[in-house]
């Protein structure tokens, strides 16, 4: 196995399931960057993905890949720099395996993100949230079930993947029992 590969199967297999709050999409977004990475450098130096070596993923090859995102993809320059935070984070991980790779790993750290325009966020206004939580049908089940889930969210601010993971734990405490006599 080279250095690469052996790279990327600690990265995966040991970084992620040892670091606190990686949720899945945030380990298959990772993924899909290295990938992407992979293909892209592999066609950059004329070689099988299994072929290439750390030595392969330079500063150039980097910075040729995210122009390759933004120019031939398409990708919106939020994407590109979610990309280049896979590729940071991978090469962190690289900076403490393999010290050998030290300058080239920094210059490939030291590729910063694009500027982007602050998206604002909008809230809806209690007006505009009643209209929305009067939306579904009440008469029905399902109408009913999708009113309350939106007030619910509406109420705790809580983002549709939030509202889904939400978990009801009932607690009930009874009172000590107390002998007087």
């Amino acid at each position: 196995m080279n250095d690469l590969a052996a790279l990327i199967q600690g990265f995966f297999a040991d970084r992620f399931p040892n670091q606190r709050g990686a949720s899945p999409q945030t380990i298959a977004s990772y993924r899909d960057a290295v990938k992407l990475l992979l293909v892209f450098t592999a066609g950059h130096h004329r070689k099988r993905v299994d072929a290439l070596e750390v030595r392969h993923i330079d500063a150039a090859t980097v910075g040729a890949f995210l122009a390759h995102l933004e120019n031939d993809r398409g990708n919106s320059v939020a994407t590109r720099n979610a990309r280049l935070a896979a590729i940071h984070s991978l090469f962190r991980y690289a900076a403490i395996r393999l010290p050998e790779h030290a300058l080239d790993i920094a210059r490939v750290l030291d590729i910063p993100n694009k500027k982007t325009d602050k998206t604002i966020v909008d809230y809806l206004d209690d007006d505009q949230a009643a209209v929305l939580i009067a939306a579904p049908d009440g008469s029905t089940w399902a109408g009913r079930r999708d009113q309350l889930i939106l007030a619910f969210m509406a109420q705790t601010g809580l983002r549709a993947s939030e509202t889904v993971a939400a978990r009801v734990q009932a607690s009930i405490s009874a009172p000590a029992l107390t002998s007087n006599a």
